[in-house]
């Protein structure tokens, strides 16, 4: 099942969409908000509003893709569902197909190129 997003029926789960986002950081390990803003800010250069992060917390929680871990509280953690892992990697299947495809077009194309695109180490 692929994330999906706002406004998508069957959802494109864009690598800077906020659910992708927020799955991809909770792979590493449950995360309360702040730790969830500064983790996705670190590896996606994304920063995240707060009424985003909550807003796409609920909807995932709602959709049982993620799971609050213990009491209500300020710092409450959430960590991914087992749902939650398989979406997310139906998404990121479907994101490296279009990378793969994206690529080799740019390689085969006769557009002269500025610069490659630095990959993270």
């Amino acid at each position: 099942m692929p994330i999906r997003t706002k406004g998508e029926a069957g959802g494109s789960g864009r690598g800077n969409d906020p659910p992708v986002l927020i799955l991809t950081s909770l792979a590493s390990g449950p995360k309360h908000g702040y730790a969830l803003l500064q983790d996705i800010e670190a590896f996606a250069g994304v920063r995240l509003g707060p009424g985003t992060l909550y807003g796409a917390i609920s909807r995932l929680e709602e959709r049982g893709l993620i799971e609050a871990v213990g009491a209500p509280g300020r710092r409450r953690p959430y960590r991914l569902s087992a749902e939650g892992a398989e979406a997310l990697e139906t998404t990121l299947a479907g994101l490296r197909t279009i990378v793969d495809e994206g690529a080799a077009r740019l390689a085969r194309s006769p557009v002269p190129r500025v610069a490659s695109v630095a990959r993270p180490a």
